[in-house]
């Protein structure tokens, strides 16, 4: 929790850190508990209180009896105030979510990509599934604050582009911000889906998101994203969390990098399509070229693994292994204490690997005798990339950050 300052001329900053601590008391809390968690006076609080209320994101119509005394009137968000519309651009699907304030999923939206090489499609298609969702939702365009959009790395935050992502041939150095920006009306952030998928455990999370956490993101690639202290983790341009290309202990197939030993190629559709095809569980003629086809492959040597098909299962543990292996190092550099599994893929993989992972990866930490390490699932679901995508609007419109204390900022 932020503290506040009684500072004037930093109101901005108190309204953050008051408007962040009435979000996180679900059951509403009163003046006087706002005075003790923030550490603003009685007066800085009333003051912003009542702006809150006349911006409509707060109510104060609801009184609670607790002990003697009279009935106190509790602050609560007024959480269908705002929304904010998320978009996970993933290689085979665009997902998109409409959230409120609580970060709650109030509409959804599903669509198979367009054309891998029309990115100018692709935005419109973004556009287009916007304005369609806002509509089917009945959502006021006015209470909008943004379009949040978590797409796969490498990408420019200063110019709003992805810059040729591997799983994206002939997307090198497509802007996305702006368009969808003048197509929409609405503004737009753009951000690594697994740095949103980071996000989202912070805003949106069922239970109290760990302080110090490492969020694997399973989707078409792979991906790393960071929680330091309770704050989000971006790197000097935006695109930390790129481990595709970190060794592992099997050989596998020669990457783009030139190596036989990147976690990216071990856990590759195409390079677990290659194993189920070598061990009999696929024709030798099966063809999954096309991404929609390679997921539905892997989901079906999945369903294979957990009906008890040997092979199968042998394919997958592997991969698992090799990943583990590598989500250890991380946890080595980063000394995080929790590790949280998730993406389009993971609910499918989660009750086949979640059991190794718990027993893999402490087996490679260093400070394993020093702190326990939590290994879990995200309770986002397949949507955490879009919802993510929303929560990075949330983010910014409301969280507090230490750097709105500089004087002149």
């Amino acid at each position: 929790m932020q503290r506040g300052t009684n500072l004037g001329r930093l109101g901005g900053y108190n309204q953050a850190v008051i408007l962040d601590a009435i979000r996180r008391a679900h059951e509403g809390v009163a003046r006087v508990e706002l005075v003790e968690r923030t550490g603003l006076s009685p007066q800085t609080i009333s003051n912003v209180v009542r702006r809150l209320v006349d911006q409509g994101l707060v109510r104060e119509d609801r009184k609670t009896v607790s002990g003697p005394g009279k009935p106190r009137t509790v602050l609560e968000l007024e959480v269908s105030s705002r929304f904010a519309i998320g978009i996970h651009l993933d290689p085979a699907v665009m997902t998109l979510v409409a959230l409120n304030l609580h970060g709650e999923v109030v509409a959804r939206a599903r669509h198979d990509m367009p054309g891998a090489a029309e990115p100018d499609g692709t935005v419109e298609a973004m556009a287009a599934a916007v304005d369609a969702l806002i509509a089917e939702a009945g959502l006021d365009r006015g209470r909008i604050l943004g379009v949040g959009l978590a797409a796969p790395g490498p990408i420019n935050v200063p110019e709003g582009m992805m810059v040729s992502p591997p799983m994206l041939p002939g997307w090198d150095r497509v802007p996305l911000r702006e368009p969808l920006e003048r197509l929409t009306g609405l503004p737009v952030l753009l951000d690594k889906d697994v740095t949103a998928a980071v996000v989202a455990e912070l805003w949106a999370g069922e239970r109290e998101a760990p302080a110090n956490f490492a969020f694997i993101y399973l989707g078409t690639g792979l991906g790393a994203g960071v929680a330091l202290g309770g704050e989000v983790l971006r790197g000097s341009s935006g695109n930390i969390g790129e481990i595709g290309h970190f060794p592992v202990p099997d050989e596998v197939p020669v990457c783009g990098c030139g190596r036989r030993n990147c976690v990216g190629m071990s856990l590759n559709f195409g390079t677990l399509i290659r194993q189920a095809i070598d061990a009999g569980i696929f024709p030798a003629d099966h063809d999954a070229q096309q991404l929609p086809e390679t997921t539905a492959a892997i989901l079906e040597l999945v369903r294979l693994a957990e009906g008890g098909q040997a092979e199968a299962m042998a394919i997958l543990r592997r991969g698992a292994r090799n990943l583990a292996f590598v989500v250890a190092q991380v946890v080595n550099v980063l000394d995080v204490d929790t590790v949280i599994f998730g993406g389009p893929l993971w609910d499918a993989l989660a009750d086949l690997a979640l059991p190794l992972m718990r027993d893999e990866i402490p087996q490679h930490v260093v400070a394993r005798e020093i702190h326990r390490l939590e290994v879990v699932g995200s309770t986002q679901g397949p949507e955490v990339g879009a919802i993510g995508g929303a929560c990075l609007i949330l983010d910014d419109a409301f969280s507090p950050r230490a750097s709105g204390l500089l004087l002149g900022s």
